[in-house]
């Protein structure tokens, strides 16, 4: 069994290399922050990571239960005009179209 200064020294060294890991890229965007790059990425990840995630679903509702497939569309139309109606508000709109899915598979 490990001693316990050995153990509080390796949780030390993975918090230190855990806080690096998260304040560095905060710490690079504060110089790149008047980029035009970082700029045209931070407009344009949060659609293709959305884009991406909506494709895999789709593609597994498609191929596993080919029947839900027409609530699955109904559901990202729903989570779409959401998103456009509510300020582009991410998280209300995946949470309103994931909901419509669930209720359109199991209520019909």
């Amino acid at each position: 069994m490990p001693s316990t200064g050995y153990l509080f020294a390796v949780l030390a060294i993975v918090f230190a290399i855990t806080l690096a890991l998260r304040a560095v890229p905060f710490a690079a965007l504060r110089l790149l922050r008047e980029s035009r790059v970082v700029r045209a990425l931070s407009s344009w990840m949060p659609v293709g990571i959305l884009a991406i995630l909506a494709c895999t679903a789709l593609h597994g509702t498609v191929t596993t239960a080919p029947e839900t497939a027409p609530y699955a569309l109904l559901a990202v139309a729903v989570t779409i005009g959401v998103h456009l109606a509510s300020g582009r508000r991410t998280i209300l709109s995946v949470g309103i179209g994931t909901a419509c899915y669930v209720v359109l598979v199991n209520a019909l």
